[in-house]
């Protein structure tokens, strides 16, 4: 499996996108060790964070980088430094003011090797992502991909249309319009069309109808799929998979060695977990899990860190009322 230890979101590629947001980064690199802090401002005050860091070689340049960051934290007023570390044997070197927190980025993820030949790969697949792979296109379904910005609105008028069923908030077209700007970003559709000699009935889509729509990030050796979502009118059409299958072979076309779904449900979850159903979906393309840190808070003002904490549950209890 591949080493896990430079993601996207510590990279210069990812500063870029936190400056076109209009947030203010600082990408900083000692021996051994990397990171990119995100300045984040409360009506409670700063702090740092880092997504998927700090990168570093082993524990020494772990601790060095931790000292960096405490010099920054001091400089820009901090309460806390949010971490996310790649290797979960961190954990312990961790500081005594430190309190786990709910995971931000997918503590867990699911990575496929793209590296064998095409056959291998949908060996691999479950029988029934394999079946709907190789019917999707009778189905009427085609994949298409997009740089341009602006066709960012048929992603965001799916997810609206999901996330509204299930109580869920998405990110803003202006969020999603900026991370499609930027030169990693790539934007898949899958549109339907009548097969020929049918006539179109009452539960089908449109002809040239989107029914899917993701953003997936190019890094390095790895293609990342990030934001998604598909029309839940249409459940039955094979949507999801002509349009992950297309990237995923795309990708490898490219040279690319690695593709992410990104988060999955943690080994042994109960069916109940949120993430179960599409953990098993991921899943069936084959692949392995790959397991990080999580998400902690380095607290350096504990009564302002609290005042914070309070904050944030107040506005989730609004938010859901």
């Amino acid at each position: 499996m591949k080493n896990m230890q430079n993601p996207i979101t510590q990279s210069k590629a990812w500063q870029k996108f936190q400056e076109d947001l209009g947030e203010t980064s600082f990408l900083e690199q000692g021996t051994d060790y990397q990171y990119l802090a995100i300045l984040k401002k409360t009506p409670v005050g700063n702090y740092l964070y880092l997504p998927y860091g700090p990168i570093a070689k082993d524990k020494k340049a772990f601790q060095a980088a931790l000292k960096s960051l405490s010099a920054l934290a001091k400089k820009h007023q901090a309460i806390f430094i949010r971490i996310e570390p790649q290797n979960p044997d961190f954990i312990k070197y961790l500081p005594a003011n430190t309190k786990k927190t709910k995971d931000l980025n997918p503590k867990d993820t699911w990575v496929l090797d793209i590296t064998p030949d095409k056959a291998t790969i949908l060996t691999n697949f479950s029988q029934g992502t394999r079946t709907r792979y190789n019917t999707y296109a009778k189905k009427g379904l085609t994949v298409e991909s997009t740089k341009d910005p602006a066709q960012i609105k048929h992603l965001v008028e799916l997810q609206n249309k999901l996330f509204k069923t299930k109580n869920l908030n998405s990110f803003s077209e202006h969020y999603l319009k900026t991370e499609l700007a930027q030169p990693f970003a790539t934007l898949y559709l899958v549109k339907y069309h009548l097969p020929a000699g049918q006539e179109r009935e009452e539960n089908t889509p449109k002809d040239g109808q989107i029914l899917a729509a993701s953003l997936f990030f190019d890094y390095q050796d790895t293609r990342y799929y990030m934001q998604s979502a598909a029309d839940i009118d249409y459940k039955k059409l094979p949507a999801t998979v002509a349009l992950l299958t297309t990237a995923l072979f795309d990708a490898k076309e490219q040279g690319i060695k690695f593709f992410d779904f990104w988060g999955i449900a943690p080994e042994g979850a109960p069916d109940s977990h949120p993430w179960k159903g599409f953990t098993k979906f991921k899943q069936s393309f084959g692949g392995a899990p790959v397991e990080y840190a999580g998400t902690y808070d380095i607290v350096l003002k504990p009564i302002k860190y609290h005042f914070y904490q309070l904050t944030r549950r107040l506005n989730r209890f609004i938010r859901r009322h």
